[in-house]
């Protein structure tokens, strides 16, 4: 019962970051401020993670997939929580 729980704490917490992520990709298109509080905090926040992927997966062109891959790490890391802490052993 108790993996049940932090598997909802932890599930929350990273479907909370790709709501954050999903804002930095649509401020990304948008004439906005670099510098407004908001947008500072929306790249503090997200990239320590899409930096490291940039550095292996480079930029196609002017499309930089990187949001894309982290989405994709997330959510194989949200199912690797769920095996770990939710689903009992046998």
């Amino acid at each position: 019962m108790a993996g049940f729980q932090l598997y909802r704490l932890l599930s929350f917490i990273l479907y909370v970051y790709r709501f954050i992520l999903i804002a930095r990709a649509v401020v990304s298109w948008l004439p906005v401020d670099p510098r407004h509080p908001a947008v500072l905090f929306l790249h503090r926040v997200t990239e320590p993670l899409l930096a490291p992927i940039r550095r292996i997966i480079p930029p196609l062109g002017m499309i930089d997939i990187s949001i894309i891959v982290l989405f994709i790490l997330l959510h194989v890391a949200e199912r690797v929580l769920f095996n770990i802490l939710v689903t009992p052993v046998m």
